[in-house]
């Protein structure tokens, strides 16, 4: 269920066997905020939970008004924790962040300055990074290169998921498979303007970390679907057509040679693998123009089609906001506010 009342800062927390963690999480952010003045919604999308996480989010609920629950059917995942987040997001401004205490709220604040100022986005850097360097932190290094080089969004941090950006930006977001990660370039690719910020990062405490090298694969078959989206999404004829263009004026060069060869000078072609190669390239740019019309008009259908979601939600326990009336959650909100958010 959606509500009309529009707050200004919703906090997206993507959570899976955080039990542990969660009770210290939102008394943390409440102290953050509630000092500010300023109406705060916090949405936990367990994603699957074993341990007692929605138990105890779905008891703190009933006397939490900020906190909203959403429930996923299994684990489907943490971009589609976010994505449901943000579908959810009541805020002028919204803000992603991890349940294992590694993120710090107390940095959302001066994001939200740099947000009001500067650009669309703030993504978090974790300049000094609480992990162990040969399986968390060197692998985040190196695909931080490979992923800005790709990309051609720089930033040290590809990896943190502590952001703040508008309700615009986020409204926009379509995340799926381990996208999550490329959040900065899916943006910037929307023509989004960005910053980096140092943030603080802390030892985790509870639990174990469901991240390790073996979804470095993954990593990299999303980084070059989100390249192929940066480049060619509205427009895929542009890559299928000039390769098969190519494969077969190279395929039709290599048959004219074999022709006159065969026309003029009488050498036979029968045991000529050239022949073979020519005749395959020529099948292959026909198949790949082919198959550039076919993505032309997929990509076509995709930007028409009804909107869909990569994820499927069990319940959905929503709070009318922190530092709302009960008025105000009653009364739909007819104009948003003007100017910068204040925090």
């Amino acid at each position: 269920m959606t509500t009309a009342t529009q707050l200004d800062l919703s906090i997206v927390v993507p959570v899976h066997n955080e039990a542990e963690s969660l009770p210290h999480l939102v008394r943390e952010i409440h102290e953050v905020f509630q000092p500010r003045g300023i109406s705060y919604e916090i949405i936990c999308v367990d994603d699957g939970s074993t341990d007692d996480s929605f138990r105890w989010l779905r008891q703190r609920q009933l006397d939490d008004p900020a906190l909203t629950v959403i429930r996923f059917r299994r684990n489907f995942g943490q971009t589609a924790a976010l994505q449901a987040g943000l579908d959810s997001a009541r805020g002028r401004a919204v803000a992603l962040m991890d349940a294992d205490l590694q993120n710090d709220p107390a940095d959302i604040p001066a994001m939200l300055e740099h947000l009001a100022r500067d650009c669309d986005m703030v993504a978090g850097w974790r300049a000094d990074r609480k992990d162990a360097f040969f399986n968390r932190r060197l692998p985040s290094m190196l695909a931080n290169r490979v992923i800005s080089a790709t990309t051609k969004v720089k930033l040290h941090d590809y990896g943190c998921t502590l952001k703040v950006m508008t309700r615009e930006v986020a409204k926009e977001l379509r995340l799926y498979g381990e996208m999550h990660r490329f959040i900065p370039a899916v943006a910037s690719w929307m023509g989004v303007s960005l910053i980096e910020m140092k943030v603080n990062h802390r030892a985790r405490k509870f639990g174990r970390s469901n991240y390790g090298i073996s979804r470095t694969l993954r990593v990299v078959l999303d980084l070059i679907t989100v390249r192929f989206m940066q480049t060619y999404l509205v427009r895929p004829m542009q890559v299928f057509g000039l390769a098969g263009f190519v494969s077969a004026a190279l395929g039709f060069s290599i048959c004219s040679w074999l022709a006159v060869e065969k026309f003029f000078f009488n050498h036979e072609l029968a045991d000529r693998p050239l022949l073979l190669l020519g005749v395959l390239m020529i099948v292959v740019g026909v198949q790949l123009v082919s198959l550039g019309l076919v993505a032309d008009v997929v990509s076509r259908t995709y930007h028409e089609s009804q909107d869909k979601r990569p994820y499927h939600v069990r319940e959905k326990l929503e709070g009318s906001g922190a530092g709302v009336s009960a008025a105000d959650a009653a009364r739909p909100a007819l104009a948003e506010r003007q100017g910068e958010l204040s925090v």
